[in-house]
């Protein structure tokens, strides 16, 4: 726990956490009961909330939403992205003209301008096979574990918390993963340029988790180095490294919105 000033100036700041495709809100519980501190989770629509009137479900309308979500928070904020959240802090904070108090994102390398779709993502773009990929992900586990259930525990999440949003995955859900990744083709950078001057942005924390798949260190480096980041690597963790370690992660980020 922190204490003295630092841990009274942090005490006004929200931290505002951000989750990825095939997830819900929930894989931020586990560090956001360890915080001395104000924070929230969003929902992002379609992923166990609702769809706005007229959401197209782009990378731009759920940018454009979680921007609106930030600027309706009182006081300054500390934006924390994984997977497809961190790629929406960074277009916050690079495009969108929000500048929280500080920012934190996993997987930066997909944000970067050489960036190539994991195949996945690729198969998700393609038109009937993504539509084929995800209907299996979201097949019944009557017999054991479903198959979207076992992919998010070999990616490293607890099987409660996989089971959860393993449930929470309905067509819904499987309509906005392929929206948005079908929006952001070659590449994120293809359209989203970092429009804001680099010494304006916010400081940022890229977090490297060396088990995680869909990592390229060498990437994530030249992208926080383009945006002035500190970086801290997880060695042992993966994917689901909030919820393989969330003391650890919590003790991280409290370290670097103590330093600010």
């Amino acid at each position: 726990m922190w204490t003295g000033p630092a841990c009274t100036t942090v005490a006004r700041v929200t931290a505002v956490f951000v989750h990825g495709v095939l997830e819900t809100r929930i894989v931020w519980d586990a560090v956001r009961e360890g915080l001395q501190r104000d924070s929230v989770a969003v929902s992002l629509p379609g992923f166990g909330a609702p769809l706005p009137d007229g959401f197209g479900a782009t990378k731009d309308d759920y940018a454009e939403w979680l921007a609106a979500e930030v600027d309706r928070l009182d006081g300054p904020v500390d934006l924390v992205g994984h997977g497809f959240g961190g790629q929406l802090c960074l277009r916050l904070v690079t495009g969108l003209g929000i500048r929280p108090r500080s920012w934190a994102v996993d997987l930066a390398n997909v944000f970067h301008r050489r960036y190539v779709w994991h195949r996945t993502a690729r198969i998700w773009q393609t038109p009937g096979a993504g539509e084929e990929s995800l209907a299996r992900v979201r097949a019944d586990g009557r017999n054991g574990p479903s198959r979207g259930e076992a992919r998010l525990e070999q990616l490293g999440f607890p099987s409660d918390a996989a089971r959860e949003m393993s449930v929470a995955h309905d067509r819904t859900m499987s309509e906005c993963i392929l929206r948005i990744y079908r929006s952001a083709q070659p590449n994120l950078r293809a359209e989203w340029r970092i429009e804001a001057a680099v010494g304006s942005i916010a400081p940022g924390l890229v977090l490297h988790a060396a088990a995680d798949p869909f990592g390229d260190e060498s990437m994530a480096d030249e992208v926080g180095a383009e945006l002035g980041a500190a970086k801290v690597r997880l060695d042992d963790l993966g994917h689901g490294w909030m919820l393989e370690d969330p003391e650890r992660v919590g003790a991280i980020l409290e370290r670097f919105w103590a330093s600010l």
